[in-house]
């Protein structure tokens, strides 16, 4: 198909390009002794009412018909594309007031909307190109939404806003490549459309006038004669025919390789905010972190009362099962939540600046250079359609004002820290394996230098192997920059090897804190102790079921007011229904949200 696409597309070409230089003489000389004759050696398609030959005729408008149809599918399409793929750049309220217009557009037929723009441009080319143009935006505004919204939700579109890219940039870098092979089918396709429409008008008499002719009007000049001689009605109508089928195959055939690379021009970057360490050497301190989210049923709190500090140098885990609220938390640290979502706290400190005090461009600015965020599937953080050197390389040349050599450098340079060789910056992500990937991901938090790495479960989709080798990295970085690292896990025996303290959350809050040597042997909270027992070792005897916490997690829409855990916990007393306890120091290291805490494990003598 390939092949009869170029073949045709080429004969196209080459008929607009050499038709009129060939055959315009004559195609416009009349001859008035050969008025309307039929088709004959001399006039193997016959001649018009005023002797001219209808062969050279149809060759010669070959070009004013695709240039007016070409003209008609590029503007709408590329209105189209931009007001449908900029509702997933916009705000939420934009993106409503775009939404609302589209549908709005959509309520006209395209066909109805051509005729009636035609008759008040005026008839003429320009006029029924113009027509034809803005009747084809609606469609493509309706496909490029559609796309777009399934790159809206993606992870690297995320970390390309917290990277502060402008909503342009955001949209021809990280969202127009990504739908561009069917919107090149529908530009294919749409032009072959625009050529029957454009041909229809001219037939109808709102396109092209006379003297000019297009095919359109020589099957309308034809139409007369269509049962005396059909063949010089038929031709014009055989080359709109040809015409159409050959976009439609070229879009068939661009459809399946297409990959636009954004532009390279980038603006200047702006100064960044200066900011240190925080007088008490802690990279993050969080304080009463609460996240709200509204839904139909009602406003529900997934995370409440999160605190949480890491010091230079420190891995921490966060543990707990799925729902109860550690990747929200990472989110709404990383000011990655979703529009909808809510986020309160008291303190929220990033290397000893305040987050509070910024504007919106200074925090992004400053979460782009202070913080790393390592997504748990690499396949959708990153950007499938750029190399990866285009991924690695953006951040420092957009906040950093590194050229295009010394960002290529850095990036080469981190991706040996990663163990990777440099020659898979050439390289797609389609391309690597999954644990490449994440070192890829990896590799791009470390080319700002942040203060804080977020890996947000980033070893759950990676083999056993894989998932040693990706923490062992985790930790040489740690080693190598002073990097604090927050380490989200729901694999309470990976995270009590790899960190140095443990978070445990529950229903939203932190109930335990603890050092990770202590968490398989001195956790004090029964849920604590639940998890612990849940993960299974090579001693335990094969004919019993696997230990599991018995129970589920409050519903969230109607909290009770005590303990979260009270329902589950085999040690609850009548005061844990009736109020929550607080997160309480126990010792030196260890606190603990639960009014009657276990005691120690006895130790074997």
């Amino acid at each position: 198909m390939a092949w009869v696409a170029t073949t045709m597309l080429a004969s196209l070409v080459l008929l607009a390009l050499v038709g009129p230089l060939v055959w315009g003489e004559t195609a416009d000389r009349p001859d008035p002794s050969a008025v309307l004759q039929g088709p004959s050696a001399v006039h193997p398609f016959g001649t018009d009412n005023l002797g001219r030959d209808l062969l050279a005729r149809v060759l010669t408008a070959t070009r004013p018909s695709l240039l007016l149809a070409l003209a008609a599918a590029v503007l709408g399409a590329t209105a189209g594309v931009l007001l449908g793929a900029s509702t997933a750049v916009v705000g939420t309220r934009a993106r409503r007031l775009l939404a609302s217009l589209i549908n709005l557009l959509l309520a006209f037929p395209a066909l109805l909307v051509a005729l009636f723009l035609a008759v008040v441009l005026g008839a003429g080319p320009a006029g029924a190109m113009l027509a034809l143009a803005v009747a084809g935006v609606p469609g493509f505004a309706r496909l490029a939404q559609t796309l777009a919204a399934a790159v809206a939700g993606t992870d690297h579109l995320a970390a390309a806003r917290v990277l502060g890219l402008r909503r342009h940039r955001l949209l021809v870098r990280h969202v127009l490549p990504n739908i561009a092979e069917p919107l090149m089918l529908g530009a294919t396709t749409a032009a072959g459309t625009a050529l029957v429409a454009l041909s229809g008008l001219s037939f109808l008499g709102l396109g092209v006038q006379p003297p000019g002719y297009d095919w359109g009007q020589l099957l309308n000049q034809g139409l007369d004669r269509v049962y005396a001689q059909p063949l010089p009605a038929l031709a014009p109508g055989l080359a709109i025919l040809y015409a159409a089928l050959t976009f439609q195959l070229l879009g068939e055939v661009l459809a399946g390789g297409v990959a636009r690379r954004g532009p390279a021009s980038r603006t200047p970057p702006p100064p960044t905010i200066p900011s240190g360490p925080a007088e008490d050497g802690h990279v993050l301190q969080v304080e009463d972190l609460t996240v709200e989210l509204p839904t139909p049923d009602g406003l529900i709190r997934p995370v409440r009362g999160v605190s949480l500090a890491l010091r230079a140098g420190e891995i921490v885990g966060l543990v707990g099962e799925s729902g109860s609220g550690k990747s929200l938390t990472a989110l709404a640290i990383a000011d990655l939540l979703p529009a909808p979502a809510r986020v309160h706290r008291r303190t929220l400190r990033l290397l000893g600046a305040d987050l509070a005090t910024m504007t919106p461009k200074e925090r992004d600015r400053h979460l782009a250079t202070g913080l790393a965020m390592i997504f748990q599937n690499p396949a959708t953080a990153l950007n499938p359609s750029l190399r990866v050197a285009t991924q690695l390389t953006e951040t420092v040349r957009a906040h950093r004002g590194a050229g295009r050599a010394q960002a290529a450098e850095q990036a080469a340079d981190a991706l040996r820290q990663v163990a990777l060789l440099p020659a898979l910056l050439r390289s797609r992500p389609h391309q690597l394996s999954g644990g490449q990937r994440q070192r890829v991901m990896i590799a791009s938090g470390l080319m700002v230098r942040p203060g804080l790495i977020i890996a947000d479960e980033p070893t759950t989709a990676l083999d056993v192997t894989v998932q040693r080798q990706i923490t062992r990295l985790l930790s040489d970085i740690r080693r190598g920059t002073s990097a604090a690292v927050l380490f989200i896990s729901h694999d309470v025996a990976l995270v009590a090897e790899l960190c140095d303290r443990v978070l445990v959350m529950y229903a939203g809050t932190v109930v335990e804190s603890l050092p990770a040597d202590r968490l398989a042997s001195a956790a004090r909270h029964p849920y604590t102790r639940a998890l612990v027992a849940s993960v299974p070792d090579l001693t335990a005897d094969r004919d019993l079921p696997l230990p599991t916490v018995e129970g589920t997690p409050p519903d969230p829409l109607a909290p009770d007011p005590g303990c979260p855990f009270e329902p589950r916990c085999a040690h609850r007393r009548e005061r844990c229904a009736e109020e929550a306890p607080p997160l309480a120091g126990l010792d030196a290291g260890q606190r603990v949200a639960c009014w009657h805490p276990l005691p120690r494990p006895a130790v074997p003598s």
